[in-house]
């Protein structure tokens, strides 16, 4: 079923599993592959979605995001569209770490992170949340204004996927996350313009893994 007049349907999706996943390293703006796993997950993805009226779509300009992305993208016939506004946050000095190993070398700037300051950006690149949310609202207002009345599919990562959840139900950046983002989950939003609005249809949806 297609949205509403003024409304598009987003069909959000975590990446499949890497294997720094696996080992829970943060990844942030590396560009890491999937691994055998979370290919599978990309062919599962595709499997499920395959026969819904999606119009477009979009990942990520990170490799998992793209890889996760290619299959579906086959399924419906459609080219996969690279926007780097919807990559991963990035995490700076932390990348390639653990976030015990991240904690012990790193304990001042773990401790201000920790405490979920929204203009804090790790040293090394990092990114505060007010900036990831500024570029990824950037793209949700584009892609809204092109594809109103559609539904459209969107691989990205959990970073972002916080703060799209964050935002559809009013959440504040100091509260710490609660909601679930497993590997290749599904996550269904209705947003409308002016905004975004956004209203959260399901999430976290994981049934078609094994």
């Amino acid at each position: 079923m297609s949205p509403a007049p003024g409304a598009v349907s987003l069909v959000l999706i975590r990446h499949g599993e890497t294997q720094w996943n696996a080992a829970a390293r943060i990844q942030g703006f590396r560009d890491i592959a999937l691994s055998p796993r979370g290919r599978e997950q990309a062919q599962a993805l595709a499997g499920v979605l395959a026969d819904e009226p999606i119009r477009a779509v979009y990942a990520s300009d990170l490799g998992r995001a793209i890889e996760s992305a290619r299959p579906l993208a086959q399924r419906l016939g459609l080219d996969v569209r690279v926007d780097a506004r919807m990559r991963e946050r990035g995490f700076g000095i932390f990348e390639g770490h653990t976030y015990e190993e991240a904690e012990a070398r790193w304990p001042n700037e773990y401790a201000i992170w920790k405490r979920r300051e929204p203009g804090y950006a790790l040293p090394g690149g990092g990114e505060s949340y007010l900036a990831g949310r500024e570029r990824v609202f950037a793209f949700l207002q584009d892609v809204m204004e092109r594809h109103e009345g559609s539904t459209i599919a969107v691989v990205t990562h959990g970073g972002v996927l916080d703060i799209v959840y964050r935002a559809a139900n009013g959440i504040p950046w100091e509260t710490p996350r609660s909601h679930l983002l497993p590997n290749a989950c599904i996550n269904r939003v209705t947003a409308r313009l002016p905004g975004p609005q956004m209203q959260v249809v399901s999430w976290g949806d994981a049934s078609h893994l094994v």
